[in-house]
């Protein structure tokens, strides 16, 4: 019989589908863009606020693109209390009911800004991820749609103050009363006909992808894709189509105005909405954004169910190669609208509120696409090396460390085996290190520590191949006395910064 003991099994390291761990270089990206989001959140007079992951199920509601159940998309959890809780899919449904549970303390009109993870429990693919960042602007307790014009010149802005030029963006702006009032005048009004709506409102959101005949096949009988997927359509007659194509289809607003009064005449909200949609435009053009920034465009259909009044989209439309090698529109990068009936249904009263939401990992693709992230590259840290291990060496290293780091310049101790001399290097050069700050016994006699340019140095070995030449090279090893060090590092991280920008 054998008793020995079974090995036990490592365990397996693995990430779960639909993540992502993040690297250094994306997450300085991140920052630096939310960072620049946020100076013209703060310039218009928004406040920072922050909700929690969790929310209780019920508070979520059924918002959830392409979901019919509570459940459905979201990740959820029993708590001790046996109530669902559920990782928040969006920032706007946790402010409703912030907002809602403080009203007593909040001062109406509430503008405030956020920024964050949202989750959805979906089938991951390519580009398509369970979590992400949104950065989102509410404001809550406005009625007037001048709320909804700030809110277009805010994204407006935000996108130039990220560096994409004008002509390169553009705010379209729709209103769902006007789709409503398309809803109405093609037989589709009532309570009775929502679920309806929301399918011939989906196969709207789906022009850009798939264009007017996809369209027309998905308000219709149905549209199979490439693969021979079925997707069954909205079952709408050809002249039901015919309306909401010609109202989708609208580019010139001002000249199909008289077009448009004649289909939604009669309905209850779509006038309404035509209004809405003309003192957006008036405010935006007082305001000076023509539209080639902010555009009134019928073919913005949000896809969330909650929105009751005007919907807006921010579109990038310069062109990017797709995974397939053709040029497409880069496209959509965020987007919003008004919801007035969301933090009503915690609080028995109407509560207006319009807010758009920023994808910060499409946005932040699109910048690389136009090189407007990491202009100021993060120069990795100086390496003071280790020739001595006793303590009283390592308390000099340590103090060298701390004197650069209080004079702002990145720096570390080397904290692996300091044995072989050369490996310190080579972690410095893997590292990417600037420089390496080198003092043995000689040089502590001495009061002096050696400065090693790695960047010129490595330069040097590549491209130099004559004394004469080496010479007159710059010195790639200096010595200063140790008093010195801080203004000498500074010195040479200096040059090294101009022969980029030179090289650049």
């Amino acid at each position: 019989m054998n008793d020995k003991p079974k090995k036990q099994q490592k365990l397996k390291a693995r990430l779960p589908r639909g993540f992502v761990d993040r690297e250094a270089s994306d997450i300085r990206a991140v920052n630096e863009m939310t960072g620049k989001i946020r100076e013209v959140y703060e310039r218009y007079g928004f406040d920072p606020v922050e909700t929690p992951l969790f929310e209780y199920t019920d508070a979520l509601g059924k918002f959830l693109p392409d979901a019919d159940r509570p459940n459905e998309g979201v990740f959820s959890l029993q708590d001790d209390d046996e109530q669902w809780m559920s990782l928040r899919y969006d920032l706007t449904a946790p402010l409703a009911r912030h907002v809602a549970e403080n009203f007593q303390q909040i001062q109406l009109p509430y503008r405030t800004y956020r920024a964050g993870y949202v989750f959805r429990n979906e089938k991951p693919g390519p580009g398509r991820f369970r979590q992400f960042m949104q950065f989102d602007a509410d404001t809550v307790g406005a009625a007037g749609v001048q709320a909804d014009a700030e809110m277009c010149m805010m994204m407006a802005d935000t996108l130039e103050a990220l560096g994409i030029r004008r002509g390169d963006y553009v705010i379209r702006v729709n209103n769902r009363k006007v789709l409503d009032g398309v809803m109405e005048a093609i037989g589709l009004g009532g309570d009775d006909k929502a679920g309806h709506r929301l399918n011939v409102l989906r196969a709207i959101d789906k022009l850009d992808k798939f264009g007017p005949e996809g369209v027309k096949l998905l308000l219709g009988p149905g549209r199979k894709d490439e693969s021979g997927d079925f997707t069954k359509g909205a079952g709408l007659n050809d002249e039901q189509i015919g309306k909401v194509l010609f109202f989708v289809g609208i580019k010139d607003y001002a000249a199909s105005a008289g077009e448009l009064a004649q289909l939604l005449e009669g309905t209850s909200k779509g006038q309404e909405g035509v209004d809405e949609l003309n003192t957006i435009g008036a405010l935006v053009t007082s305001a000076g954004y023509d539209a080639g920034r902010i555009k009134i465009d019928p073919s913005v259909v949000r896809g969330l169910e909650y929105y009751t009044g005007p919907v807006y989209e921010a579109e990038l439309t310069f062109d990017v190669t797709n995974e397939k090698g053709e040029k497409v529109v880069f496209g959509s990068v965020g987007g919003g609208g008004r919801y007035d009936g969301l933090v009503s249904r915690f609080m028995g009263q109407p509560v207006p509120a319009t807010g758009f939401s920023i994808g910060v990992s499409r946005l932040m693709t699109a910048l690389k696409n136009l090189g407007k992230l990491g202009a100021d590259e993060v120069v990795a840290p100086v390496v003071v090396c280790v020739m001595d291990r006793d303590v009283e060496s390592l308390g000099r290293y340590q103090k060298m460390v701390q004197q650069l780091r209080h004079a702002n310049i990145r720096a570390e101790m080397y904290q692996g085996n300091p044995k072989n001399f050369g490996n310190q290097l080579k972690y410095a050069d893997r590292r990417g290190s600037p420089l390496a700050i080198i003092q043995g016994g000689d040089e502590r006699a001495q009061g002096i520590v050696q400065i090693k340019d790695l960047i010129e140095g490595k330069r040097l070995s590549g491209e130099i191949t004559d004394n004469v030449a080496w010479r007159e090279a710059r010195v790639a090893q200096v010595s200063v006395a140790e008093t010195d060090l801080v203004a000498k590092v500074r010195e040479m991280l200096a040059d090294q910064a101009e022969d980029r920008k030179r090289q650049s």
